[in-house]
C-alpha cells in the first residue's frame, strides 16, 4: 500500500499522534463509578513500583507487622468474651502448619483430620531433611543431561521462559522442561544475583540484544524472566510478583520464611508439589487476560435486578454467619457478586488467584471442598478456610465462603445449600446460565464505527469492561481454549512494532539495570560473560529435533490472534505508564490497525481500531463507547458494596 500524505496514516512506518485535549475534555462521563468501595483500588504498576523504591528491611517490616486475619480472630474473641485473646492465634498456626504438610491434595472434602499429628516441625519434616540431602546439588548433572535442554530447539523457541528458584540455587519451579535438567542454569542466575547483592544493590533486568532477563528478589526466593516478546520490563515484572504471590497463596509468607530459616538450601518443590498447574494457567492467563494488566477485575454482564436478587440472597443466608469474611460468586474468570465482611476489602490481585484456583481445580465441581486459601494481598502470613463448590450441575457458577474459623465446614455447607435454593426459586440460575451461553457482549454494540475491540476500566471500583474478541483476533476454531498445557502451549506476545522499552533499542550488547538506575561499572565484564552464554542458549533457533519432555513448538509458530491483541495493548499500557514518560493520551496508526489509549482521573480506555480510521473519528467513536458503557453500567459493573 502506497502512502498517501494527505491522510492520517502511514501504511509504511508507524504513527504517533497526541489526541487535541479540548476534544478529550467534552466527555465528562465516568461510567462505573460508584460511591460505595467494595475493592481495593490501588494500581497494580504504582503498588509494584512503591514496593521496588522501598528497602527489602522496610517490605520484611511491614508484612511482619501486619496481620488482618489475626485482628479479625481478636475481634471475634472480644465480641465473644474469651479468656484466652491468643488462643485464635496458636489455632491459626496449628493449622498452618498441618494444612501446609498437605499442600499436594487439591482440596479438602472434610474435616476430619484435625488432630493428627503433625508431620512437620517449623515447616520442614525429619523426612524431607533426609531427602533434601540427596537431592541433586545445582552444577552436578552430567553433560549428557544438560544438553537435553540447552540443544533442545522446541525448548530454545519458546518466547517466555519463567524461573523460580531459592536464594540458594535450588531450582522451584520452570515453565518448560524439567528443573533437574536445567540445575546449571539455575545456578548461573543466582550467581547473578548474589554478584549485584554483594555490592549492596539489587539487579532489575539484564538486555542482550532482543532477549530481556529479568529479576524479582522476594526473600528467600528468586523469579526470573527470560523473555524475546514487546512486554516492558515492568510488565514482566508484574507477571512475576503475581507467581510468587501464587505460592504464597499456597504456603502463606511466613510458612515460606520459616522453611527456609531453618534449612537455607531446602528443596521447596516438595511443598508446593500439585500446584504446578496453578502457576501453569496462572501464566499463560497473564498473556492473554488484560485483567492482570489493569488490575480491575471483569463481571458478568447480568441485569441490576438479578445481581441484587444474588447479593440479597448470600447476604441474608451468610449474615448471621459472624466469622465469615467473604463470600464470592464467580465463573468463568468472571465476578458475578462479592459480600465482604465491615471495614475488610479484598484486592483484584487477590481475586485474580482466586479465578485461577477455581478453574484450575476440576475437583470442586465433584464435591464441596474445604480448602486452605491465603490471599497476599489481604494477610500474606495466615490462611483463611474456605468454603469452594460449584452451585448445582446446571450452574457452572462457583461459589466461596471464606472464614477464619476452621470449625463451621458444616455450618456453611447449610448456608450454601439455602442459597442455591433461594436463587433457584426466583430464577437467578437461569439468568447466570444465559449470561454464560452469550459469552458477553460485541464491540457493535457500543455503535461505534471502525472499532475492534477495548478495554474499559473504572479506576475507583478497580473493574473493566470488554467486548468479546473476534476477527481478525480469534483464527483458532476453539476460540475459549482456556489455556493448553505446559508442554504444547505458546508463550509470549508478537511483537507490536517498536520495542517498549527504551533499552531494547541498545545495540551495544546488553546492560543491566540495578534498583539505582546505574550498570555494572568496572564489574560489567562479568556480567556480560555470564548473560552472552545465557542469551545465546535461550534465544537460538536451529533445526535440531524434538527431544522428548519439552513438547512441540508448532503452537508457538502459529498466528494466535489473542495473544497479538494483548500485545497491543500492553503497548498502549506501557506509552502512557511509563516512568519516565508517562501520557494522558495516545493516538497510533499502523498497517494493521490503529490504536487508542486515553487516561483520565476516573478511568482508563484502550481502543483498536481498523487501520483506516481518521484521529477525528476514533475520537468520536471512544466518545460514543464511553456513553454507551455509562447506559450499560448497572449490567456491566457490581454499583453496589454489600456487607454482613
Amino acid at each position: 500500500m502506497a502512502t498517501d500524505p494527505g491522510k492520517d496514516f502511514l501504511s509504511q512506518e508507524d504513527k504517533t499522534i497526541d489526541i487535541d485535549e479540548e476534544a478529550l475534555n467534552k466527555n465528562v462521563l465516568e461510567p462505573g463509578a460508584c460511591s460505595e468501595k467494595m475493592l481495593l483500588t490501588t494500581d497494580s504498576f504504582e503498588e509494584f513500583e512503591q514496593e521496588m523504591d522501598s528497602s527489602f528491611d522496610e517490605r520484611q517490616m511491614k508484612e511482619s507487622t501486619t496481620s488482618t486475619i489475626s485482628e479479625i480472630q481478636e475481634e471475634l474473641q472480644d465480641g465473644n468474651n474469651s479468656s484466652d485473646p491468643d488462643d485464635g492465634k496458636l489455632m491459626a498456626n496449628e493449622v498452618a502448619e498441618e494444612l501446609a504438610s498437605r499442600l499436594s491434595e487439591t482440596s479438602l472434602t472434610s474435616v476430619e483430620g484435625e488432630g493428627k499429628d503433625q508431620m512437620q516441625k517449623n515447616g520442614v519434616s525429619e523426612e524431607d531433611e533426609k531427602e533434601d540431602a540427596l537431592a541433586t546439588p545445582v552444577g552436578s548433572l552430567s553433560a549428557a543431561e544438560e544438553t537435553e535442554c540447552w540443544q533442545n530447539a522446541a525448548w530454545k523457541r519458546r518466547k517466555k521462559h519463567i524461573f523460580i528458584l531459592s536464594a540458594a540455587g535450588k531450582p522451584v519451579y520452570s515453565r518448560y522442561g524439567s528443573e533437574d535438567k536445567q540445575v546449571t542454569l539455575f545456578g548461573v542466575m543466582q550467581a547473578l544475583v548474589s554478584f549485584v547483592a554483594d555490592g549492596h544493590d539489587s539487579i532489575r533486568s539484564i538486555h542482550a540484544g532482543n532477549v530481556k532477563f529479568v529479576f524479582l528478589t522476594k526473600g528467600p526466593v528468586i523469579l526470573v524472566a527470560v523473555s524475546r516478546t514487546s512486554e516492558s520490563v515492568a510488565q514482566v515484572a508484574l507477571q512475576l510478583t503475581y507467581a510468587h504471590s501464587q505460592i504464597v497463596s499456597v504456603l502463606t509468607l511466613s510458612q515460606l520464611a520459616r522453611v527456609f530459616e531453618q534449612r537455607r538450601n531446602y528443596d521447596l518443590r516438595r511443598l508446593l508439589s500439585g500446584a504446578e498447574r496453578l502457576l501453569d494457567r496462572l501464566l499463560s492467563s497473564l498473556e492473554t487476560q488484560p485483567a492482570f494488566l489493569l488490575g480491575a477485575v471483569r463481571c458478568l454482564p447480568l441485569s441490576q435486578t438479578a445481581r441484587d436478587a444474588i447479593s440479597a440472597t448470600i447476604q441474608s443466608a451468610c449474615s448471621k454467619i459472624k466469622n465469615l469474611v467473604f463470600a464470592i460468586l464467580v465463573a468463568d474468570d468472571q465476578l458475578i457478586s462479592l459480600i465482604r465482611m465491615k471495614k475488610y476489602f479484598i484486592s483484584p490481585a487477590d481475586l485474580h488467584l482466586i479465578f485461577n484456583l477455581v478453574s484450575s481445580s476440576e475437583s470442586f465441581k465433584t464435591a464441596e471442598s474445604w480448602t486452605p486459601i491465603c490471599l497476599p494481598k489481604f494477610d500474606p502470613s495466615g490462611y483463611l478456610h474456605g468454603h469452594v463448590s460449584y452451585l448445582s450441575d446446571d450452574c457452572q457458577a462457583c461459589l466461596l465462603l471464606l472464614t477464619v474459623d476452621r470449625d463451621v465446614f458444616f455450618t456453611l455447607s447449610e448456608a450454601k445449600q439455602k442459597i442455591v435454593e433461594k436463587l433457584r426459586r426466583c430464577g437467578a440460575l437461569e439468568a447466570i446460565n444465559e449470561a454464560l451461553a452469550k459469552d458477553g457482549f460485541y464491540a457493535s454494540a457500543a455503535g461505534a464505527p471502525g472499532v475492534r475491540h477495548f478495554l474499559y476500566k473504572c479506576k475507583s471500583t478497580a473493574q473493566f469492561a470488554c467486548p468479546r474478541i473476534e476477527s481478525p483476533y480469534i483464527l483458532r476454531s476453539n476460540k475459549n481454549q482456556a489455556f493448553r498445557s505446559s508442554n504444547c502451549r505458546s508463550s509470549g506476545c508478537y511483537d507490536t512494532g517498536d520495542e517498549m522499552d527504551s533499552y531494547d533499542n541498545n545495540s551495544s550488547g546488553f546492560l543491566t539495570q540495578t534498583s539505582s538506575s546505574s550498570s555494572f561499572g568496572s564489574n560489567a565484564k562479568l556480567g556480560s560473560s555470564i548473560s552472552g552464554s545465557m542469551a545465546s542458549g535461550l534465544s537460538g533457533h536451529d533445526n535440531e529435533d524434538t527431544v522428548g519432555g519439552y513438547g512441540s513448538c508448532e503452537e508457538d509458530e502459529e498466528d494466535d490472534g489473542e495473544r497479538r491483541l494483548m500485545g497491543l495493548y500492553q503497548h498502549l499500557h506501557h506509552r502512557l505508564h511509563s516512568a519516565s514518560r508517562p501520557l494522558k493520551q495516545i493516538f497510533k496508526q499502523a498497517d494493521s490497525e490503529a490504536m487508542l489509549g486515553w487516561i483520565k482521573p476516573g478511568y482508563e480506555l484502550y481502543v483498536i481500531y481498523e487501520p483506516l480510521i481518521t484521529k477525528t473519528n476514533a475520537v468520536i467513536a471512544a466518545n460514543k463507547i464511553l456513553k454507551w458503557i455509562k447506559e450499560e453500567e448497572q449490567r456491566l459493573f457490581i454499583l453496589h458494596a454489600p456487607t454482613f
